[in-house]
């Protein structure tokens, strides 16, 4: 097993108190958005290997099977399928979506043939991966995720009553299904600036009016325009559901989801990718067209997921994903795992020993796949990521 050294991403929306306690600091000076574990280019963990630091990129990259499994490598490639990370938002993340495995094939592969860089701020497409995600909430959250039911976001249109947005609204009124609120998406993300402007102005002040139904979803509109100004993103958040999240609710992002995440802390993991196409709430590319291809207009209500019990030890958050696996163990004495892949383990409450690794509170180790089984000792809540193969 390897004690993980991690880096915390500084992303603007990020808290500065979250992340530091969950690790046994003092509140940071700058914002602490993410806390990434795994082996992704970008931010990889660093392991100690016969007192040599690496990365967990380059350990994994020499010796794929023996650090992954011969069943990892051969159903989904050489490298860590998976990323783990500490989310902390104290603002608003942008909307964004990500592609189907084929939509990111074809994505990837057209970009390439155009000569787009794969550093371009503008290209869409990083690598051939799509990027499903899970969201595992540690505390109260709240976010974005997925287009409301049609009858819901017609009554909220219709509470607060904004004329400039009729036209826009027509499609949905017409065609009060997937087909419709397609057209009205597409119409509010293609709306020319001038009219833009008014639209937004209007939908604010009638978001501002004391009283009336969707109380949670016209203060965030107003919290959106204080961060985004002119951003069509304020309204055309209102066509999409906010989840609550209590600790221990988790949400699971599909291909094609709109979403963003509002505030709170969890634990979220995903494919190890870096596809993602964003639709406004951002001054990042923002690429209509191609979020519009990808985007998943089937309607809510969004599915909160609750852990299924394994054992008196574990639950796990079932989802389609091959790439990852989340579960939550609560180790009260000394507990043992078999293992069928790579893992990684974090303890976000107490402390424990792992094959005698000492695991401190926000602490979290590398389990190869030579290690067929270990044990866990102390007194912990730990989360386990590993991936979904049978």
């Amino acid at each position: 097993m390897d004690p993980l050294s991690c880096t915390v991403m500084p992303y603007a929306w990020g808290s500065r108190t979250a992340i530091a306690s969950l690790t046994g600091r003092p509140p940071s000076n700058g914002p602490e958005a993410e806390l990434w574990m795994g082996a992704h280019p970008v931010a990889p963990s660093f392991v100690a290997r016969d007192g040599v630091r690496a990365s967990l990129e380059d350990v994994v990259g020499r010796a794929p099977h023996r650090e992954l499994g011969e069943v990892v490598v051969r159903e989904l490639g050489p490298r860590l399928p998976f990323l783990l990370k500490v989310l902390a938002a104290d603002e608003p993340l942008s909307l964004q979506a990500h592609p189907a495995l084929e939509q990111a094939h074809a994505g990837f592969d057209d970009e390439d043939a155009r000569g787009v860089p794969v550093d371009a701020p503008h290209r869409n497409y990083k690598d051939r991966s799509h990027k499903p995600e899970l969201l595992c909430a540690l505390g109260p959250f709240e976010a974005l995720s997925g287009f409301r039911r049609v009858e819901e976001t017609l009554r909220l249109f219709d509470a607060l009553a904004v004329p400039e947005l009729e036209p826009t609204l027509a499609p949905l009124r017409a065609s009060p299904d997937a087909r419709g609120l397609a057209a009205t998406f597409r119409a509010l993300m293609t709306m020319p600036a001038p009219k833009r402007a008014g639209v937004i102005d209007t939908t604010l002040a009638a978001c501002r009016r004391p009283g009336g139904a969707f109380v949670r979803e016209r203060a965030l509109a107003v919290r959106l325009a204080a961060i985004h100004p002119g951003d069509i993103g304020i309204v055309s958040a209102l066509l999409l559901e906010l989840v609550h999240l209590e600790a221990g609710d988790a949400i699971y992002l599909g291909a094609g989801n709109l979403h963003a995440y509002v505030q709170g802390t969890g634990i979220e993991i995903m494919a190890s990718s870096d596809n993602v196409l964003r639709g406004g709430l951002t001054k990042k590319h923002v690429d209509v067209p191609e979020l519009l291809r990808v985007l998943d207009f089937g309607a809510g209500p969004a599915e909160v997921l609750r852990a299924r019990v394994v054992d008196e030890h574990e639950s796990v958050y079932d989802t389609p994903a091959r790439e990852f696996r989340l579960s939550r163990l609560h180790v009260r004495g000394s507990i043992r795992r078999t293992t069928s892949g790579p893992e990684i383990l974090l303890v976000t409450d107490g402390t424990a020993t792992a094959n005698g690794v000492a695991l401190a509170k926000g602490g979290s180790v590398f389990v190869p796949a030579t290690t067929s089984s270990y044990t866990l000792e102390g007194d912990a809540t730990i989360f386990r990521a590993t991936t979904n193969l049978p």
